[in-house]
């Protein structure tokens, strides 16, 4: 049973950051020794009923699943038998349940031609929402010119791109890396390559050059709304420059999510830098854990005094219905 009432604005929450790590593609990657259960991360752990029971008692009534495939795989049959068995299965749970869970389709900052692969399969045959990406790969960041030929595609298909970081180098003392010792990367470093990887896609260009494209921010955007008037102020200084006046028209582009979690202290900043309109309902589940999503941030988001009952709506349900009405059907 749902915690939401049908009037409330929570009601029917439409949750666009749900990792999916299939069983079913667990026994592939353990048969070939790729993967092992036991040593992998508690969020693999994946099943139906628990993802149900997480969504009811969070008011969830849709999860759109971001469909992970771990393991740096680098033989091209092999990754995309690994994605066509991670699809397929997020398929299945879509058919079995096509009211609560749709799924985006994995693009691969590194292989273009698996990229087109996986548009093809999963938006044309198996009926993703949109595609998901990492936010920078082996320290290449999205909207590298590396990239057009993917971004081409994608504008062409107007779609809508869910991004999210993954891998960043865990650092050592005088290594140079993004990361500090003994810091999971969940905690600041994720939030600092989101941020690099939507500058990146303004100062080269790429939300110009392919206006057709949406990006979804996960983490409510980084630090990318907190450093907004900085940018602003700074970024003739960047190579590309970017133009003065122009950032703040850049980050209403983009689309933000609110898993994290977001804390009322960090409501007002964000409303400041973006429209309202442009927030999206997450939670980050399951690498955020059930009970801190039903008993928390989902509590928390409803009970934020900066947000107004016609916000909060918009924000757990009405704006990503605008954003993927394939949702709505």
């Amino acid at each position: 049973m749902s915690t939401a009432r049908d009037d409330t604005p929570a009601a029917g929450r439409i949750d666009v950051h749900h990792h999916f790590t299939a069983p079913a593609w667990l026994d592939w990657a353990e048969e070939r020794g790729i993967a092992d259960r036991e040593k992998l991360p508690w969020w693999t752990r994946w099943d139906l009923d628990t993802a149900l029971e997480v969504m009811d008692k969070a008011g969830i009534g849709t999860a759109v699943m971001t469909v992970a495939m771990l393991g740096r795989l680098r033989e091209r049959a092999e990754r995309q038998e690994s994605a066509r068995v991670a699809l397929r299965a997020a398929a299945e749970v879509v058919e079995r349940h096509p009211a609560r869970f749709r799924f985006f389709t994995p693009v691969f900052l590194d292989d273009l031609e698996l990229s087109s692969w996986s548009l093809a399969y999963g938006l044309d045959e198996l009926g993703a929402v949109g595609v998901s990406t990492r936010t920078s790969m082996d320290g290449v960041y999205l909207g590298d010119p590396s990239h057009d030929r993917l971004l081409r595609e994608l504008d062409e298909r107007h779609a809508v791109v869910s991004t999210h970081p993954m891998e960043v180098p865990a650092g050592k003392p005088g290594s140079g890396s993004a990361g500090l010792p003994g810091m999971p990367p969940f905690v600041c470093d994720f939030l600092v390559d989101t941020t690099r990887a939507a500058i990146n896609l303004i100062r080269n260009g790429t939300l110009d050059r392919y206006p057709n494209l949406t990006f979804v921010l996960p983490h409510g955007g980084g630090f990318l709304p907190y450093v907004a008037d900085r940018l602003d102020l700074f970024g003739g200084h960047l190579t590309p420059p970017i133009e003065p006046g122009r950032v703040r028209d850049y980050l209403h582009r983009f689309y933000y999510d609110t898993a994290g979690p977001m804390s009322p202290s960090a409501t007002p900043t964000l409303l400041a830098a973006v429209d309202p309109g442009r927030i999206l309902f997450g939670t980050d589940w399951p690498p955020t854990p059930g009970h801190v999503v039903a008993g928390v941030t989902a509590p928390a988001l409803d009970a934020d005094p900066a947000l107004s009952d016609d916000q909060l709506r918009a924000i757990n349900r009405d704006n990503a219905l605008r954003l993927l009405p394939a949702l709505a059907r």
